[in-house]
């Protein structure tokens, strides 16, 4: 049960003044709440300022800069108004201080509110961003205009929120307020010497100064308030982490005996010798195997660096101590590609393995899902969808996840719950900097892979501007009359009104016009059996330059791709240019890369180039996505709807994740029910930050 002192949050925003249906599906938009349910005060009370503005700034016309926002104390002198038949025209009012005069200037000005709000001769507060034409000053619609009176209760430092079609920064506010007078004093939680010696004023003290801030110095990530409530956000994620790894650690798991028979023949039948890391990685699976506790391990290492096969090394391991093992993968294509992969090394050494997607219908579909039950399958690659649906194994040991961002702290959670004895690994080609793999994963151990396969050459990587594309068609078109395999991504499916940027489908009508059939086209809106046909046309090498959106960003294994184009590079993230230019430099050929840039480009996008150019590092550039961009966009979780942090702020707290981390350890160590007057208090800590998936497992023992 949820504790009655969070009732309040827990209300829906509909229990407010002022909010009707209309509103509440503006107020759903803006949060980000998700299919039939409304925004609850809680999700608003969570929804911080984007930043300040300082109205006490006020340094008369003449001191103000150009583009800056300043208060200023007027005297209205003249109104022009447009003449009667030029509405489109803009209504300018004259007024002036003691140090010079300044232009009003506003448009589509509908009734006399400018005369009420500017009466000639009077003075008013004006507040907006001054800009100077000839030496003239203008405020084009300033933000308040205020009565002396009104300006003594206005606040001087004043919030400014993201907001949305529909909801305008007076009505957020406005609607804020009633939320923040009934945020609830709740029971403190923290341990009392931390709290004391970081100065961490109470739950509700620091939530509302962060709304309602004195000067702008109180908004700033390093005040003790905010670092308070980052500090709040993280422990509730760690505690939640703990309490699944006990949960793991407790649920009886299987130690499975196996004298590496089938990983000898293994090694033989691979056309490679494995890297140091990846045997380092195998041993580490295997010791975790034997022990009579279940596993709880991620994998995680750079584009190309030899996942897959560790993988297939751990499943080895289950099959021959007798049990089946599983394989999930994000979407269809992977899955296949998996099993296509690694059906011919499982062949070799005497396991048998199939693939079970949405594909699969029928008669056909019903035969493996009867093999799998009756354990004649030892292996079984698919999607999400084997975990999920009434597909039954005779003796499941290992469940292997691939791409585990997309499969977050709940699905694990979850999981955790049902209380299998399936071992799990999760596996990632996404680097992820180590303050997020503690935010994230710290109920795992970590195996990292840091070498990439011998014969690998580095990816010559360059930026040209998009100005030069007919050039690069021509440079491409003799590169593949001369045998090689290209890859051209571009952000858009179809051409869009509101968008610039190319489309696949128009790049694709481009290329084959130049090259013909030897040019194809993926996307996302494909179906799973479109897309199949594509991508084995283009490893067969009948089509030569494949046309793509990200869908290819994950996965995709062409080894004798050579070429990627990236149109409008600066409008992807780092990480997602990684792994696109992961997507060639697969066998020993030389391979290249080519970003494409729409000029002016901005200072990060101009960063964000330099660094592929400079490096191809993954966990390098991770770091500095994770800088650039924050935490949701490098795991791909503002996408996924994974839910990133919404008070903490990794570029400023991150130090505080290792003090979450050990303070979460402490408390399963001491406290591992949660039953003394803290463990209470952090069981309302883990509603209010909702991991209360985590408060079940406790029920559930």
């Amino acid at each position: 049960m949820r504790p009655d002192c969070l009732t309040p949050l827990f209300a829906t925003l509909g229990n407010l003044k002022g909010i009707g249906p209309r509103a509440t599906q503006h107020f759903n938009r803006l949060l980000g709440i998700p299919g039939d349910d409304d925004a609850r005060l809680l999700d608003l009370a969570f929804h911080l300022p984007a930043s300040v503005i300082d109205r006490r700034h006020q340094p008369g016309i003449s001191g103000a800069a150009s583009g800056e926002v300043v208060t200023l104390r007027l005297i209205v002198e003249e109104h022009f108004p447009p003449p009667g038949h030029k509405k489109a025209l803009p209504y300018r009012v004259i007024c002036h201080d003691d140090t010079g005069t300044i232009e009003l200037v506003f448009f589509h000005v509908h009734g006399n509110w400018l005369e009420r709000s500017l009466p000639q001769g009077e003075l008013r507060i004006v507040s907006g961003r001054v800009e100077w034409f000839n030496n003239r000053a203008q405020m084009v619609h300033p933000d308040f205009i205020l009565t002396e009176q009104e300006f003594e209760t206005h606040p001087l430092v004043e919030t400014v929120y993201p907001l949305t079609a529909g909801i305008s920064g007076k009505i957020l506010k406005k609607i804020m307020a009633q939320v923040l007078d009934r945020i609830p004093v709740l029971p403190e939680w923290q341990n009392g010497p931390w709290l004391e010696k970081q100065a961490f004023p109470a739950f509700r003290t620091a939530l509302v100064s962060l709304h309602t801030p004195e000067q702008p110095a109180d908004f700033d990530p390093e005040t003790a308030s905010w670092r308070r409530l980052a500090y709040d956000e993280y422990l509730a994620s760690q505690l939640a982490l703990a309490l699944v790894r006990r949960m793991v650690r407790k649920g009886k798991g299987i130690a499975h005996r196996f004298d590496g028979t089938i990983a000898t023949r293994l090694r033989s039948a691979l056309p490679f010798t494995l890297t140091q890391s990846q045997q380092v990685a195998i041993a580490e699976i295997e010791t975790d195997l034997q022990k009579p506790e279940r596993m709880l391990r991620l994998v995680q290492g750079d584009v190309g660096s030899g996942k897959t096969i560790i993988a297939l090394f751990a499943m080895a391991a289950i099959v021959e101590s007798g049990y089946q093992a599983s394989m999930m993968a994000p979407t269809e294509l992977l899955a296949r590609q998996h099993f296509a992969s690694l059906k011919p090394l499982a062949d070799a050494v005497g396991m048998s393995i199939t693939v079970l997607t949405g594909k699969d219908k029928g008669k056909a579909r019903k035969e493996i899902e009867n093999a799998i039950a009756s354990g004649e399958v030892d292996i079984v690659i698919g999607t999400h969808a084997l975990f999920q649906s009434t597909i039954l194994f005779r003796n499941l040991g290992l469940a292997v996840i691939d791409e585990q961002h997309r499969f977050g702290v709940h699905q694990r959670l979850s999981l955790a719950e049902k209380g299998m004895q399936t071992d799990m690994l999760v596996m990632t080609a996404t680097p992820i900097p180590r303050t997020l793999v503690l935010s994230y994963f710290g109920d795992m151990d970590v195996s990292v892979l840091t070498e990439k396969p011998a014969g690998r050459q580095p990816i010559d990587t360059r930026t040209l501007s998009m100005d030069r594309i007919d050039d690069v068609a021509t440079r491409l078109q003799s590169q593949i009359s001369s045998g090689a395999k290209a890859y051209w991504v571009c952000p858009l499916v179809e051409e869009n009104e509101e968008s610039d940027l190319t489309s696949a489908q128009e790049r694709h009508n481009m290329l084959q016009k130049l090259l013909g059939d030897q040019v194809e086209l993926v996307h996302g809106r494909m179906k799973p059996a479109e897309k199949d046909t594509v991508m084995q046309r283009f490893r067969d090498g009948k089509a030569r330059i494949l046309v793509a959106t990200t869908v290819i960003e994950v996965g995709v294994d062409v080894p004798d791709a050579t070429i990627m184009i990236i149109e409008h590079a600066e409008r992807f993230g780092l990480s997602q240019l990684h792994q696109l230019r992961g997507r060639v430099g697969r066998s020993d050929a030389a391979s290249s890369c080519l970003l494409l840039f729409k000029e002016p480009l901005g200072l990060i996008a101009k960063e964000r180039l330099n660094i592929m150019r400079q490096t191809d590092d993954g966990f390098q550039i991770s770091e500095k996505d994770l800088e650039l961009r924050g935490e949701g966009d490098v795991l791909g979780t503002r996408q996924s709807g994974t839910p990133g942090f919404r008070l903490a702020r990794v570029e400023h707290h991150k130090q505080l994740i290792e003090v979450a981390r050990d303070d979460a350890r402490l408390i399963i160590e001491t406290d591992p029910e949660l039953v003394s007057e803290r463990g209470k208090a952090l069981r309302v800590l883990l509603y209010l930050f909702g991991r209360d998936d985590a408060i079940r497992l406790l029920r559930s023992g």
